[in-house]
C-alpha cells in the first residue's frame, strides 16, 4: 500500500505521536518483570503483588495503575487481575505467546531513546541490560524470533521453490525454527544448524521436542570469525544481512559460496527496501533499529544484495517473493561448474567500491 507523500499533519496528530511511546513503555515495564504471570488466576493488592516481587511499592502502585488505565488490568476495590486477553499473549505458555517479543522490545527501547546521540556520534546505543541481566535477554531475543517466526514459516518456506534439498546449512539457526520447517518440507533431508555455543543447547532441546534431533548436526560457531561447515546444497540466511553494513555481507556471502556444494542455493529471508529507501515503512523504521543497535546494519534494496552476492560469485539472483515485513526471499545459485570465462567473479572481488560507498 502506498502511502500519501503529501500527508498534512494536525497538531494533535503530532502531538498523540510524540507521546506515543508512554503506552509502550508501561507495557515494557510489565513485560520486563514478567507482572503479568503473577497475576494470573490470582488477582492481588498492590502492597501484596510488591511484597511477592520485591518491588517498591509506590512504583509498582503507579505502574499497575497505569496498566488498568490502558485497560490491560482491572482494578477493583484495590486488587488488580488481567483485562480479557491479556493472558494469552503475555504469559509465557499463552496461546499466542508475545512476552518475550515485549521483553525485546523493552531492550530495543532502551537504544531507540539514545537515537539522536547515535546519529549525532555515529556509533550505536549503549547496550544497558534490563532486570532480567544480559542472560535474561539474549533468552527473550531466541524466544521472541521464535514467536514470530513459527506461525509464518511453514508458509515462507514454501516460497523457496523448489523445496527441495539434500542437506541445509541454517546459519545463525537460533533455536531450530527455521530448520524444523525445512526439515518438514523436505522429510528425505537433513540439516547442519550453526551459531553461537549459547544457543546450541536451545536448539538441542527445540529439535527433540520436535522430534528432527536424529536429522540435525548442531555445530557452534560465529559466521564472522569461523569458516561454515561445508557441504549443503540450500544454505539458508535468516534475518542476518540486516546486522551487517554491505562489505560485512559480501564477506558473508562468500563464505556461505565456499561452503555449498557446487550447484547449491543461498536463501536470503529479509526485509526488503524499495529503490528510494523509504518503503516499506516497516523497513525505514527497521534500518533505525540496526542504526542503534549495530554498528554498520541496515536495510537493504534488491539491487544492493544482487551486485553482492555475484561478487561473492553467486548467479541468478531472484526475488521469489516481496512483503511489507521480514519475510521477503531473496534466492541465488552457485555454478554447477565455476569458471571466469562465463563472467563468474571469484569472491572477494569489488569490495573496495563497496566500502567507498559506504
Amino acid at each position: 500500500m502506498k502511502r500519501d507523500p503529501t500527508k498534512s499533519w494536525t497538531p494533535d496528530e503530532l502531538s498523540a505521536l510524540i507521546r506515543s511511546y508512554q503506552g509502550a513503555a508501561v507495557l515494557a515495564a510489565a513485560a520486563e518483570l514478567d507482572l503479568f504471570s503473577r497475576l494470573t488466576g490470582n488477582p492481588s493488592t498492590a502492597r501484596a503483588l510488591a511484597k511477592r516481587m520485591t518491588c517498591d511499592r509506590r512504583g509498582l502502585t503507579i505502574l499497575l495503575d497505569a496498566l488498568a488505565a490502558l485497560r490491560l488490568l482491572i482494578k477493583d476495590s484495590g486488587c488488580y487481575s488481567l483485562g480479557s486477553g491479556v493472558a494469552d499473549v503475555f504469559i509465557a505458555r499463552g496461546v499466542h505467546p508475545g512476552l518475550a517479543m515485549a521483553q525485546h522490545q523493552a531492550n530495543c527501547m532502551r537504544r531507540w531513546g539514545q537515537l539522536a546521540r547515535v546519529v549525532k556520534t555515529g556509533r550505536p546505543a549503549k547496550r544497558i541490560p534490563s532486570v532480567r541481566g544480559a542472560a535474561g535477554d539474549r533468552e527473550s531475543f531466541i524466544a521472541a524470533m521464535d514467536n514470530t517466526s513459527a506461525p509464518v514459516a511453514e508458509a515462507v518456506v514454501q516460497r523457496v521453490r523448489p523445496v527441495e534439498f539434500r542437506q541445509l546449512l541454517d546459519i545463525g539457526g537460533a533455536s531450530g525454527t527455521w530448520t524444523i520447517a525445512f526439515l518438514r518440507a523436505c522429510p528425505s533431508a537433513t540439516a547442519v544448524l550453526f551459531d553461537l555455543p549459547p544457543v546450541i543447547p536451545m536448539a538441542d532441546r527445540r529439535l527433540r521436542a520436535a522430534g528432527l534431533r536424529d536429522r540435525v548436526q548442531l555445530i557452534p560457531g560465529d559466521y564472522t570469525a569461523d569458516p561454515l561447515p561445508a557441504g549443503a546444497d540450500l544454505a539458508w540466511v535468516s534475518a542476518i544481512v540486516h546486522q551487517n553494513s554491505r562489505l560485512e555481507n559480501r564477506g558473508l556471502f562468500s563464505k556461505v559460496f565456499a561452503s555449498l556444494a557446487p550447484g547449491g542455493r543461498i536463501a536470503i529471508r529479509d526485509i526488503l527496501m524499495d529503490d528510494a529507501r523509504t518503503g516499506p515503512l516497516s523497513g525505514a523504521l527497521f534500518a533505525v533499529n540496526m542504526l542503534v543497535g549495530t554498528k554498520s546494519g541496515g536495510t537493504f534494496t534488491f539491487g544492493e544484495l544482487r551486485e553482492d552476492l555475484e561478487s561473492a560469485g553467486f548467479g541468478q539472483a531472484a526475488v521469489l517473493h516481496q512483503d511489507e515485513g521480514m519475510s521477503s526471499i531473496v534466492v541465488a545459485r552457485k555454478a554447477q561448474v565455476l569458471s571466469n570465462r562465463h563472467g563468474m567473479r571469484p569472491p572477494g572481488r569489488d569490495q573496495g567500491s563497496v566500502e567507498a560507498k559506504e
